[in-house]
C-alpha cells in the first residue's frame, strides 16, 4: 500500500496545489491553514498570520542554503522582527493551502523590509497584507551587525524593481 499523495482523493473544495503562480517580483509560498488555526468563529485568528508569513518565508531562504542547523547556522538567520504591521481585507475561513505572496522593499546594512499578502491560491482574492521589518544581530551582543554577502546575494532575487517614475 503506498502512502503517496497521489493515491489519496482531493478533498472538496481544497484545489491541488501544483506549482507557484508566476509573479512579476518576490516570491508566493503556499503554507497550509489547520484547524488550530482557526478562531471561536471559524476565522483564521489574526496572531496566526506571523506563524504563517514565518512560514512561507523559511523554505525561501532554506532552499538558498540559509537554514537552522544548530551551531552551524548561518549568521544571517540571527535576526529579530522590529516591526510587524497587517491590514485584514478578507477573512480566511477554511483550512487547506493559502498562497504567501512576500518581497523586499528594503535590504539595508543590517535591517531588511518585507512587504507581503496573503492571497488565495487562484491569486483572486487578497485576504491581507503588510509590512515586517527585521535587524541582523550579533549573536554575542545583540547589536546590529551586518548582513553577509550570502544574504545579500539571495535578498536581491526578492527585491521589488524600483518603480519608474
Amino acid at each position: 500500500m503506498s502512502n503517496a499523495v497521489a493515491d489519496q482523493p482531493a478533498i472538496a473544495d481544497q484545489p491541488a496545489v501544483t506549482g507557484q503562480p508566476a509573479v512579476e517580483f518576490g516570491h508566493v509560498e503556499h503554507v497550509t491553514v489547520h484547524f488550530d488555526d482557526l478562531d471561536a468563529m471559524g476565522i483564521l485568528h489574526n496572531a496566526r498570520y506571523a506563524v504563517l508569513l514565518e512560514r512561507a518565508l523559511t523554505p525561501y531562504w532554506t532552499e538558498r542554503g540559509l537554514a537552522y542547523r544548530g551551531s552551524a547556522t548561518p549568521p544571517d538567520l540571527f535576526h529579530a522582527v522590529r516591526e510587524f504591521t497587517i491590514s485584514y481585507r478578507a477573512p480566511i475561513v477554511t483550512t487547506g493551502p493559502v498562497a504567501v505572496h512576500f518581497w523586499l522593499e528594503h535590504f539595508g546594512a543590517s535591517s531588511a523590509e518585507y512587504a507581503f499578502q496573503f492571497r488565495s491560491v487562484d491569486g483572486s482574492n487578497v485576504h491581507a497584507e503588510g509590512r515586517r521589518a527585521i535587524v541582523r544581530l550579533d549573536p554575542a551582543t545583540l547589536r546590529p551587525a551586518p548582513w553577509t554577502e550570502a544574504a545579500r546575494a539571495v535578498a536581491a532575487t526578492l527585491l521589488r524593481p524600483a518603480a519608474v517614475a
